[in-house]
Formats: C-alpha cells, sequence, structure tokens
C-alpha cells in the first residue's frame, strides 16, 4: 500500500484497561504535601531546558538514574530510567506501570494549574513512525481543562488510558478551578502494547507506517573486546533530526567503565541496551536508531516505520 493510501489515524485512543479512579485520587495526598518543581524540557544535546514559565508542576516517578528533582522527560544518555522516591509512594500506580507491556522511560504526575494555558507545540519523537509514544492516566481533572490535540479538545476522565499523538501540534489550557493532574507515561510501542489500542487501531497498524520495539533480550557477552573503537557519523546521535548514515565518520569508543556497555561520540556518551544478537539501541531512544558489533566492522541501522537502512563502516584498520 502506498503511504498516500495508508488509513489516517486519528489523533487519540482510549486504551484498555481503565482503573479505579478512588484508589488513584487516594494515592495522590501522599505525595501532595509539598509543591512540585516545575517542569523543563529536555534541549537538543541533552541539556535541559529552562523552567516552564506558567503553573505546570511536576512530580518524577521515573526519571534518568531515578534523580527525584529531574522534571524534564530526559531522552538518550549515559544512565538508565529508573524509579524515583516519589513512585514508592505509590503502589497502585506503581502496579499499573509494572503491567505496562512496554519499556518505560518517564513517567511524571504533571499539574496544571488553575488560568495556567502552554504555547502550542508539537514534539516529533513521541511518533509512532519512531517507535516512541507519549500515555496519559488522569487522576484530577475539570471540564475547563483540556488537552488541545491537533485542533480536537479532549477532556479526558480519571481512570481513563490514553494515548495521544503528541508529535502533532497541541497544547493545554486550564480555566477551570481546580488544578489538573495527569500520569503522564513515555514507552516504546511494542506489539503488546498496541494490543491495548481500539480494535479498529490495531486494524489499521498493518498498514500504518509505525515502529515496533523487540523485547529486550537477556543480556548476553559483548561480542567485541573493550574498549573497542568505532566509526559513526556525528548525524548518528542527532536523536532531533533524521541525519544520512553516509556522513563523514568519526571516531568513537564503546566500553563499560562501570559494568554497563556505553557509546562515546560527539563528545556525549551513551548507554546501550541489546535488542538482537550483538545488536543496540539507545538507552532512552527506540530501535530507530541501533548498531551491530563485530570485531572487524560495524553496521548502523536506522529505522522509519517498517524500513530500514543500513551503513557498514569497517573498524578503524590501525585499531584492528
Amino acid at each position: 500500500m502506498l503511504p498516500s493510501e495508508r488509513p489516517a489515524l486519528a489523533e487519540a485512543a482510549r486504551l484498555t484497561p481503565s482503573f479505579d479512579a478512588d484508589r488513584l485520587a487516594c494515592e495522590l495526598a501522599d505525595v501532595t504535601g509539598h509543591r512540585w518543581q516545575h517542569q523543563r524540557i529536555h534541549a537538543v544535546g541533552g541539556d535541559i531546558g529552562a523552567a516552564a514559565t506558567i503553573d505546570w508542576r511536576v512530580l518524577p516517578l521515573r526519571s534518568p538514574d531515578g534523580d527525584a528533582d529531574r522534571t524534564d522527560p530526559g531522552g538518550p544518555g549515559p544512565i538508565d530510567f529508573a524509579p524515583t522516591e516519589w513512585l514508592r509512594q505509590l503502589p497502585y500506580l506503581r502496579e499499573i506501570l509494572a503491567a505496562v507491556p512496554a519499556p518505560l522511560n518517564a513517567v511524571r504526575l504533571m499539574a496544571l494549574g488553575p488560568g495556567a494555558t502552554s504555547r502550542p507545540h508539537r514534539d516529533p519523537k513521541y511518533a509512532l513512525s519512531r517507535g516512541l509514544v507519549r500515555l496519559h492516566i488522569p487522576l484530577v481533572t475539570h471540564e475547563d481543562a483540556v488537552l488541545v490535540l491537533d485542533g480536537v479538545e479532549h477532556c479526558w476522565q480519571p481512570g481513563q488510558f490514553w494515548y495521544g499523538d503528541f508529535s502533532r501540534q497541541h497544547l493545554v489550557r486550564n480555566t477551570g478551578p481546580v488544578t489538573r493532574i495527569h500520569a503522564v507515561i513515555d514507552a516504546l510501542f511494542t506489539a503488546e502494547l498496541a494490543a491495548l489500542f481500539p480494535t479498529a487501531w490495531q486494524v489499521a497498524f498493518a498498514d500504518t507506517d509505525i515502529l515496533f520495539n523487540r523485547p529486550t533480550p537477556p543480556p548476553a557477552p559483548c561480542p567485541v573486546t573493550l574498549p573497542h573503537t568505532v566509526h559513526v557519523p556525528r548525524g548518528f546521535t542527532d536523536f532531533d533530526n533524521d541525519q544520512p548514515l553516509d556522513g563523514p565518520p568519526e571516531l568513537a569508543r564503546v566500553d563499560a567503565p562501570d559494568g554497563r556497555l556505553t557509546l562515546s561520540a560527539a563528545g556525549r556518551v551513551f548507554a546501550l541496551t541489546p535488542v538482537g544478537p550483538d545488536e543496540y539501541r539507545f538507552a532512552g531512544w527506540s530501535e530507530q536508531r541501533s548498531l551491530e558489533l563485530t570485531p572487524g566492522e560495524t553496521v548502523l541501522y536506522a529505522r522509519r516505520g517498517r524500513s530500514r537502512e543500513q551503513h557498514r563502516l569497517p573498524v578503524p584498520a590501525n585499531l584492528l
């Protein structure tokens, strides 16, 4: 089927199951005894951006290294996402998250205060073609607290489970009298997660340009002797833009200084997670980018939906 003939998916879908709104609200009381910090963005290059200028606050439940002060969504980097101290105080929500059939990145409670409105924006990385999704479970809301997603107003109700395509233009607006609080879950898209979507969506997925991430396999010995030097183009670690894989190669280093496999490239360090025999994705990212390590060459992969580009680069001759 040609791309122009593929079915157009809606901007949002309600997933199964639903959850006990009263239990969620009861738990929330255990973590609202202090004022949450302002939302921050995860900027290009891995930096943490400026704080929100509106009353948009965050309690991080999963963050890079379990840092309870990280209100940004994080991204590819040198450490894994882990639960924060706040998640330990929310046993029911912790149970819900453990049942989500996909690897989780950031999970945050996000509170939009009365009178707050965000600017219209897009989050391009949360696209099915990139294998990354953003899910919502409302905890507290009001009819005048809405998400405007691709021009459609939504007021999701407590205990419901929703997917939204946040790669489309959206904003949040609260003209009601109460603070709107949602649990916001960033996850890798998997076939198991797709099974929670409405039946019509599952049928449409067969003809939609999406990227399913594979299950994480059990740990296996690294296929190369460490430290290991490879060539990768600088654009390979540019997660905000689709760069060609055949750009000028630069030296990068694979190592495991603390027992975790990492790639150091373009002035940054990235943890690597196995996805197949000798193949690794970047921790905090999907299989949109991955690399296969062998003693003689490195195979780079860039995926866009179901299509896959690969590029082979020999290990520098003087390092063999």
